[in-house]
């Protein structure tokens, strides 16, 4: 009922169409049928194949949904963009293939981009713009950038919302709402990937990013934090220029720090540039708690007088005060090679499922913790391949069904970008080494009286609360006892899949006997010449014949859509 609801729209109803056409393009027309979809496959599709989807040869499974998401547009490249940062929820396989793809959008016409711009700024183009360059330097899925220059003579960019892209990726949102609830009930086997939980982060990352308001607050934000750091530059943003739909900012020209030969033409330092890149990094996620998470080459441009310019600030990551307490811990753990305390930690944060017996994950996970850094204890610093340190523990949290938090996998993510940036620009450099005064820095204040004090407090206020509240509650359990109104709630899992079979083929049964009736009915009527005749066949009875035969026709045809025969 739920899928006819959201289907009545035409929209959605047209959209969800050129998805399946799509999807069974691919080959996963069995998957399209397991989750009851079959229905919206044309008919002269589902009768070629009557029900029985040949498997395509040739590329795999990964790279065929990597290739369908592409044609699927904007809003499914940046599904799979997403989903490749987070390979604890669809394997490495699947992380790997989607790392390929591009956001490359063509553009869309500048008079539309003038029109929303004088739309969103409420005035004429020329009152905000000495100059509106009309060829963008950029197009993405979700907007595209034109340079420009203000009335004051300012040179800025403009970053100009995609015309309907709200609304299709809205729609697009509800299509993948409504086919992961359909897999969780459909394909069991889909519920380790947690597809609605996939769907849930991927329109909260998305809805963020449409909103260019929260992204000028994250580059006020950025741009505060390194006020004082005379090598990091955040352009300005003009607040009186932006809305939800266009971003006015600072313009900025530079070289893409992964363009070395223009760097060294620019005579920039090298090995300097890269220990301030990684210093900004470490600031941001182990000072401020608040973190640039998409540092691609293309968002980091290196200045002429030598400073690195962060640009882009749609995808932030956060660190709470929890979680850098977390890094100390495991640093601390590493450090001391104490991994029995490295696992306590990630069982109280609660990255361990509930349903995993503790005792053997400790043996297991200890037995890999010490398989794969052990060896790391003989290394210097320099030796040590960080982005391969970083793979294996990703690696042991996916064999362990760790549930890592996503903003965790965002800095796995920027520190292997920012490493493999490193090393382009400086192969001697140690990566390592880099962090240290910062890790050190926070486990000094880890034991800092501030925050042992600030704890201890926190233990106390929830301990009293306890104590206050305990008492009253089991005076109301034991009421509720006495009254005999204790209620116990139960709730079934999967009976949902066999009852709604269970109604699907009695109603075919019933149809069947109708349609077995009729025929009989007409036969009767015949050979009793009821009625009028006409070349000897009763009239009555051949009308019966011809309602059972388009019943009949009917009902094989519902068989053949639903895919199962």
């Amino acid at each position: 009922m739920d899928l006819f609801r959201f289907t009545r729209t035409y929209r959605s109803a047209r959209r969800l169409q050129q998805i399946i056409n799509i999807l069974l393009k691919h080959g996963f027309g069995r998957i399209i049928d397991q989750i009851h979809l079959g229905r919206y496959v044309p008919f002269r599709k589902r009768l070629r194949a009557f029900g029985q989807w040949p498997a395509l040869k040739g590329p795999s499974v990964p790279e065929r949904l990597r290739i369908a998401f592409g044609e699927m547009g904007p809003s499914f490249i940046k599904l799979a963009q997403i989903l490749s940062s987070r390979p604890d929820l669809i394997t490495a396989q699947f992380a790997n293939e989607f790392k390929k793809l591009q956001d490359e959008v063509p553009p869309f016409p500048v008079a539309e981009a003038k029109r929303i711009t004088e739309e969103e700024l409420k005035r004429p183009l020329n009152e905000v713009f000495l100059e509106f360059v009309e060829k963008p330097v950029a197009a993405a899925s979700i907007a595209q950038v034109h340079h420009a220059r203000l009335t004051d003579g300012s040179e800025v960019v403009v970053k100009v919302q995609r015309p309907g892209i709200r609304e299709q990726i809205e729609t697009d949102i509800n299509i993948l709402f409504t086919v992961a609830r359909l897999l969780d009930r459909y394909v069991p086997e889909s519920r380790f990937f947690n597809p609605v939980g996939i769907v849930e982060e991927f329109s909260k990352t998305v809805r963020k990013e449409l909103d260019f308001i929260v992204e000028a607050k994250n580059c006020s934000r950025f741009r505060a934090n390194f006020a004082d750091n005379p090598d990091i530059y955040i352009p300005r943003v003009y607040a009186e220029f932006v809305t939800e739909k266009v971003l006015v900012m600072e313009r900025v020209d530079g070289v893409r720090i992964d363009d070395v030969p223009a760097i060294v033409d620019m005579g920039v330092d090298r090995k300097r540039l890269v220990k301030v890149s990684v210093e900004a990094y470490f600031k941001m996620i182990l000072e401020d708690g608040f973190f640039h998470a998409d540092p691609h080459p293309g968002n980091l441009l290196v200045l002429p007088e030598g400073k690195l310019a962060f640009l882009d600030f749609g995808i932030v990551g956060r660190v709470s005060p929890e979680m850098m307490e977390t890094m100390a811990n495991t640093f601390l753990a590493l450090i001391k090679k104490d991994f029995n305390r490295l696992i306590d930690q990630y069982i109280e944060l609660g990255y361990v499922p509930d349903d995993v017996d503790l005792e053997k994950f400790r043996r297991e996970f200890r037995t890999d913790l010490l398989y794969y850094l052990e060896p790391l204890y003989g290394m210097t610093l320099q030796e040590i391949n960080f982005s391969q340190y970083l793979d294996v523990i990703t690696h042991i949290a996916l064999k362990h069904r760790m549930q890592i938090p996503s903003d965790l996998l965002l800095i796995n993510k920027a520190m292997l970008i920012l490493e493999n940036i490193g090393r382009e620009l400086d192969p001697a450099f140690d990566f390592v080494a880099a962090a240290e005064p910062y890790a050190s820095k926070l486990v000094r204040e880890r034991y800092s009286f501030n925050k042992i004090y600030d704890k201890v407090s926190r233990n106390v206020a929830e301990f009293g609360d306890f104590f206050l509240l305990f008492p009253k509650q089991i005076k109301r359990v034991i009421q509720k006892v006495l009254r005999d109104d204790l209620h116990m709630k139960l709730s079934h899992s999967g009976l949902d899949r066999l009852i709604t079979d269970m109604d699907r083929s009695s109603n075919r049964i019933t149809f069947g006997m109708i349609i077995s009736a009729t025929l009989l009915s007409s036969a009767i009527m015949q050979a009793a010449g009821v009625g009028s005749k006409i070349f000897g066949i009763s009239i009555l009875a051949l009308i019966s014949f011809g309602i059972a035969f388009l019943l009949g026709i009917w009902l094989i045809i519902s068989i053949i859509r639903s895919g199962r025969l």
